[in-house]
């Protein structure tokens, strides 16, 4: 079954439906208050612009709130529409993971890359235990 999410809502009408109007801030009032331009309010309430970090900061002190939570909202919005316009079946894989060994990557296009994901993940399991036996050596003599 194909699961849809929702459009996560722009920053911009949350401020608006959620802290201006409530409060019954006008935007100049509120741009005043937090030291910027009514027209930066506007655009951001209007959704034409974005919560940038400094404005995130700015939000947060004046509604008691953080600034990660304006962030992460316009990088959920971002996000969204981003893949809504970015065609990714254009873009060719370039590295593998492997799955025995998570932290290791191959490059693609290398000498038979996928017949030596098996060779060099035995060879990396065999090059950290080397270096981890190192490791505790070096500790026991240490405190010796």
């Amino acid at each position: 079954m194909l699961k849809r999410e929702m459009h996560p809502v722009h920053p911009g009408a949350i401020l608006k439906e959620m802290y201006l109007e409530p409060l019954a801030l006008s935007i100049t009032e509120f741009a005043d208050n937090i030291g910027v331009t009514r027209k930066t309010v506007s655009q951001i309430v209007n959704e034409h612009s974005g919560i940038s970090a400094e404005m995130a900061l700015r939000l947060s002190e004046a509604f008691n709130t953080t600034p990660e939570m304006w962030l992460d909202m316009q990088q959920k919005y971002d996000l969204w529409e981003a893949k809504k316009n970015v065609k990714l079946f254009k873009i060719k894989h370039l590295i593998i993971k492997t799955k025995s060994v998570p932290e290791t990557t191959i490059l693609r296009g290398s000498v038979s890359a996928e017949k030596t994901i098996s060779s060099r993940d035995k060879n990396i399991a065999t090059k950290v235990s080397k270096v981890s036996k190192k490791k505790t050596q070096n500790k026991a003599t240490k405190q010796s």
